[in-house]
């Protein structure tokens, strides 16, 4: 074993994918370049770890020299990759908040047609969790509030998803400005 691999390293996940209850994609995510490059070496990568995984009862799978937990859900496959080195508990509190935040945002109808009809909240959601294949957050609570989502509300529409971008716009240039004026002021 190199000295390279033992050493502790922020990027911990290697990829996120859900899967419907046939092993096709809904959606992935991929942090490492070299894992799989190519589209067709994923869809691979996947069709195998679902083939594995989808009758087990287990939550934890070891693949091709990588460490998977995953979580199903009526017809929902949920999966987090890391290195075989990888602490477990890491890569499981990451798939908890995955699987709490989306069934929030989903209010509680984990299933296939209500995640695709929410795509774009699931992806902000995985986007709060993990930048990079390094894990930002692992508290659904801190993801939903990010989102701009609250559990009483109905699930992200386009409304609200504009209004989330609007916001997010309306900070940015009262930073950028506020920077301005400093830039520009008496000196």
């Amino acid at each position: 074993m190199d000295a390279a691999a033992s050493e502790p390293s922020l990027y911990t996940v290697k990829a996120v994918f859900i899967l419907d209850n046939d092993g096709n994609r809904l959606l992935s995510k991929y942090y490492d370049g070299e894992l799989y490059p190519s589209m067709k070496e994923q869809k691979s990568f996947e069709s195998n770890v679902f083939n594995k995984t989808h009758k087990a009862d287990n939550e934890i799978a070891f693949l091709e020299g990588l460490t998977i937990v995953y979580k199903s859900s009526i017809d929902l496959f949920f999966y987090v990759v890391g290195s075989a080195q990888e602490n477990e508990l890491m890569l499981m509190s990451v798939l908890t908040c995955l699987f709490e935040s989306l069934s929030h945002l989903l209010r509680k109808n984990v299933e296939r047609r209500c995640l695709l009809d929410n795509m774009d909240g699931v992806f902000l959601v995985v986007d709060e969790i993990i930048d990079g294949g390094v894990i930002l957050e692992s508290d659904p609570q801190q993801v939903l509030q990010k989102v701009n989502y609250k559990a009483d509300e109905n699930p992200l529409t386009e409304h609200g998803m504009a209004q989330h971008l609007t916001e997010k716009l309306a900070l940015t240039t009262n930073v950028l400005q506020s920077a301005k004026s400093r830039s520009s002021g008496p000196s």
